[in-house]
């Protein structure tokens, strides 16, 4: 790699990081390009990206960014996960993790705040933005709907009693 391609890899890490939620740091034990790309698929398919970069152009591109204090767990052969939901990075690493022993948690960053390996755990075991939205909105439709169901449930009845002295004058 020369000088203007390393220029070019810290730039663009600096700029990812800079708008991430959470920063997973992953050590790679020998893993092969082929479990590699299949990390890589899961976490695009999670909104979140997977990097292998030199452990010394990511300590270049970290400064300057909130994720400065992960500069001490990027030692060996480290991989970098990332998400701007603050749950998706730390779930699909952690899911990887538990059926690759290739991969291991380091530890990680939300915002400014390090981690460590469990806290990455307790990260991944949170529900995602997404589940989260969901509960809102179920949460808000539910006294609508059960609103709409007590109003409706009168005029049903109502309706019964009518239809009833009808057929009862009709007979």
């Amino acid at each position: 790699m020369d000088r203007n391609q390393k220029a070019e890899v810290v730039s663009g890490l600096n700029a990812t990081l800079g708008e991430m939620g959470v920063v997973v740091v992953t050590r790679n034990l020998g893993m092969t390009v082929a479990q590699s790309t299949v990390l890589r698929q899961k976490m695009r398919e999670a909104g979140a990206s997977y990097k292998v970069t030199k452990n010394r152009l990511a300590k270049i591109a970290i400064k300057g960014t909130p994720y400065e204090a992960i500069s001490d767990l990027l030692t060996g052969p480290v991989g970098l996960a990332s998400s701007t939901d603050p749950v998706a990075a730390a779930k699909v690493a952690i899911e990887f993790a538990k059926t690759n022993d290739k991969l291991e948690i380091v530890g990680g960053a939300m915002g400014e705040l390090l981690l460590d390996a469990e806290g990455i755990k307790a990260l991944a075991s949170m529900p995602s933005l997404d589940e989260l939205r969901a509960k809102i909105i179920g949460l808000i439709q539910a006294p609508a709907t059960k609103l709409a169901t007590v109003i409706q449930t009168p005029a049903s009845q109502l309706a019964r009693v009518f239809n009833a002295y009808a057929e009862k004058d009709a007979a």
